[in-house]
């Protein structure tokens, strides 16, 4: 199950040219300097936004908090499964959270 998720994930990455899927045993994508999606053991999508949006994908999306490894995901929406039927949606969601990340100062304590 967590690996026909996992190519999900990846197929949801590849639909955006200018990220790269990191991790081996914890999958995620990250840009300057910060991470941006994560995928958990459970084979769920988190995607960071800023708090604004967060409240309205909350809403919107009728989703909460994404928890990876028992630990609350501050910043980051669980994408619900039912959207993963639609990956170009997702693909957005995931393009304005680059964009997102773009606009921070770079997190000059990490790796780019």
């Amino acid at each position: 199950m967590w690996e026909e998720k996992l190519k999900i994930y990846d197929a949801l990455v590849a639909k955006c040219p200018r990220l790269e899927r990191l991790g081996k045993t914890m999958p995620y994508t990250a840009a300057n300097g910060y991470m941006f999606s994560l995928f958990n053991k459970a084979g769920e999508i988190g995607i960071r936004f800023s708090k604004e949006r967060q409240k309205y994908y909350f809403e919107e999306l009728n989703t909460t908090h994404y928890t990876s490894y028992g630990a609350v995901m501050n910043g980051y929406v669980l994408i619900p499964e039912a959207m993963l039927n639609d990956l170009d949606k997702v693909a957005d969601l995931l393009n304005e959270s680059y964009d997102y990340i773009m606009s921070l100062e770079p997190n000059k304590h990490k790796k780019k």
